[in-house]
């Protein structure tokens, strides 16, 4: 049995906040570099270099890399082996959420009831989604979503004999309708399968696993490949003005179904696909 201070968990996760909203991934930033470099359209390269000077001067200058710095969406995988000490789990995230919020002078766009819309002032409470893995470690993995992408995503409840090209069908519709709006290129998540709620939860995981690696499943990947070929002809490209690069990645994630259902979700980050993720 490890024990974990939640003290831990607070000091981790305010820095997470503060790293993921001025620094993009390595993967990230390769594949925005390569995509700088392939683009065909004048325009299309045009944004992607003033986009690359806008990570530039975020790095530079502790500036975030969107004006938009996102509800904070974590994924925290806990070890049936760890037990946390002097403190509520939750209460020691959202106050890692808080002070990277409030002490990284990040803005603050989280409203207290759906309706009424005050603003709670410090970007919380977060979007937590917890999981039990075996072992003594913490594995913690925060996605700043910020809404113009988020605004876009979709579910489609098909038939089990849409298939395939249902599928193919849903994720290029999502896209397409998504256009400009998801201040693109972008990177597209889908989780196939399970319920109504549990491929929505794979689409938003999908997002964060790292874009330069493809699914171990033969016809995912392949899904994944044929996919963001097919993205990147719609010529929506970036910043919505044209261009041959509308898409960074798609990464798919599957999940056992019921015999009647084929549940389909498209989760779309923009290109400021942020998340930092460290083990405790």
């Amino acid at each position: 049995m490890r024990t974990i201070d939640v003290a831990e968990i607070t000091k981790n996760i305010k820095e997470m906040c503060i790293e993921a909203n001025h620094f993009l991934t390595k993967d990230m930033d390769q594949a925005m570099c390569r995509a700088t470099e392939e683009e065909k359209s004048p325009l299309g390269k045009q944004i992607l270099c003033q986009l690359q000077d806008n990570l530039k001067i975020a790095g530079e200058d502790m500036i975030p890399i969107c004006q938009d710095t996102g509800m904070a969406v974590i994924f925290i995988e806990i070890g049936q082996d760890v037990h946390f000490v002097n403190g509520v789990l939750e209460d020691a995230i959202n106050e890692g959420v808080r002070q990277g919020y409030v002490d990284g002078y990040l803005r603050k766009s989280v409203v207290k009831d759906p309706l009424i819309r005050e603003n709670t002032k410090d970007n919380t409470p977060a979007i937590i989604h917890y999981e039990m893995v075996p072992g003594e470690q913490v594995k913690i993995t925060i996605a700043p979503k910020g809404f113009g992408s988020e605004n876009m995503s979709r579910i489609f409840m098909l038939k089990p004999a849409d298939g395939i090209e249902g599928v193919k069908n849903a994720i290029l519709t999502a896209v397409k309708d998504a256009g400009p709006n998801a201040c693109p290129p972008m990177v597209v998540g889908v989780g196939i399968g399970g319920t109504f709620e549990k491929c929505a939860l794979m689409s938003k995981k999908a997002l964060t696993r790292p874009i330069d690696k493809r699914s171990e499943i033969p016809y995912v990947k392949e899904l994944e490949e044929e996919m963001l070929e097919q993205i990147n002809k719609t010529g929506i490209g970036p910043g919505g003005l044209g261009g041959t690069t509308t898409a960074l990645a798609v990464n798919i994630n599957t999940y056992p179904t019921h015999i009647a259902g084929l549940p389909v979700a498209i989760n779309i980050c923009c290109h400021v696909n942020r998340h930092s993720v460290r083990i405790l």
